[in-house]
């Protein structure tokens, strides 16, 4: 053993560097520059808000008036007036009596598991859920229980062999995000009504997409008695940051108690909050944003089924194209990148190994020009890899 065990960290740190690279899952960074926004197939502005210049507006005016920073955690003396209005538009937009602000999604997953749950407490999560939502559920000290994904019966077996007398919390996702399919919310209710459990959604995806006022897949379609626990993010289609839980006013209160991440943070920036309220106001007046998203998710699919595409069956903005390497995977980003077209590269841990993918986003931003070239670059993709092929003995 080293004399000293500090001396030891940068032995550790680079093994386990080495260990990553040379199994092709190195994560790199790239920084964005003044790229057409059209070519940017990899981001989550679904609805094409995040550049609108009524939003920068907003946010400027709001940090006119607030200031840059909120200055102090909630508590204390950062909730300001700005945000109290955007809590109350959350709440109607979601059908809830009243919503809370975090700072980020993960802080709004991680917040309300550790507020809700404790040793005692069984939690039983989707597989494929995202990992704020195992994390939150880990610090929390709460045994979970992953059931198959979508797979209700599975569910229902595995609460039904839990202790009776147990507090029961069912975690999903509402829009995978790595998958772009939609959890069944009704049946997860159903489920979880049977067995004295309480639900809990992260909508994070969905919200401002699905519903049929952008309400998400959860929103006024499931009420507070059906999914008891709501959160939704920000800095999706809503184009800005933070996050939210929607819920009834007991919930929110014991959130604003015990909620950590909530309790010791500084409160959001007020002028992120005003370019917020903006983009509520533009998804209620331009319904046509989502009725375009949705007329580019149809073409997308319907030309990448006739090029072969292996398309994972997905009706939302996020399209995966499975490729199950990893080097494939990035061969095909990098082809890609050198058109000028950006797409997320994913690969394990963040999906199972085998199940390497390619996310690609569609946002109300691009334009038919926009899907002819993503669609000429895939299929130029597709043609090299069969070039190979042929190359091959």
């Amino acid at each position: 053993m080293p004399p000293s065990m500090s001396a030891d960290w940068p032995t550790r740190l680079a093994a386990r560097a080495r260990g990553r690279r040379s199994a092709g899952l190195w994560r790199q960074r790239r920084t964005a520059g003044e790229a057409p926004e059209g070519r940017d197939f990899a981001g989550n502005d679904y609805l094409g808000l995040a550049r609108d210049p009524r939003l920068a507006e907003a946010m400027a005016e709001g940090a006119r008036g607030f200031g840059a920073g909120a200055r102090a955690s909630h508590l204390v003396s950062g909730h300001l007036a700005v945000h109290e209005a955007l809590e109350a538009r959350l709440a109607a937009l979601t059908g809830r009596p009243r919503a809370l602000l975090f700072s980020t999604g993960y802080m709004a997953n991680l917040g309300t598991l550790q507020a809700l749950c404790d040793g005692e407490t069984r939690v039983f999560q989707d597989r494929l859920n995202h990992a704020s939502l195992l994390d939150g559920a880990a610090l929390a000290g709460a045994p979970s229980r992953r059931f198959h994904h979508g797979d209700l019966a599975d569910l229902d077996r595995l609460l039904a062999r839990s202790p009776a007398d147990a507090p029961r919390l069912v975690v999903s996702d509402g829009v995978f995000s790595m998958d772009g399919d939609v959890a069944d919310i009704a049946g997860l209710a159903e489920t979880a009504r049977r067995h004295g459990a309480w639900l809990m959604v992260d909508d994070a995806h969905g919200l401002g997409v699905i519903g049929e006022v952008g309400d998400g897949c959860v929103g006024r379609a499931h009420g507070i008695d059906a999914v008891p626990v709501l959160v939704g993010t920000l800095g999706k289609a809503l184009g800005t940051a933070g996050a939210f839980v929607a819920g009834s006013r007991e919930l929110i209160e014991h959130l604003i108690q015990f909620a950590r991440p909530y309790v010791y943070t500084t409160a959001q920036p007020p002028g992120v909050a005003a370019a917020t309220l903006r983009a509520l106001e533009l998804l209620a007046e331009e319904p046509e944003r989502r009725a375009r998203l949705g007329a580019r998710i149809a073409r997308f699919r319907r030309e990448a089924a006739t090029l072969g595409l292996p398309l994972a069956e997905s009706h939302t903005p996020i399209q995966p194209l499975v490729l199950g390497e990893s080097h494939r995977v990035m061969a095909w980003a990098a082809r890609l990148a050198e058109q000028g077209l950006s797409v997320g590269a994913i690969r394990e841990p963040t999906v199972p190994r085998g199940q390497a993918r390619l996310r690609i986003t569609l946002s109300a931003a691009h334009t038919e020009a926009d899907l002819d070239a993503l669609l000429e670059g895939l299929a130029a993709c597709q043609a090299h890899d069969a070039y190979r092929r042929e190359l091959t003995p």
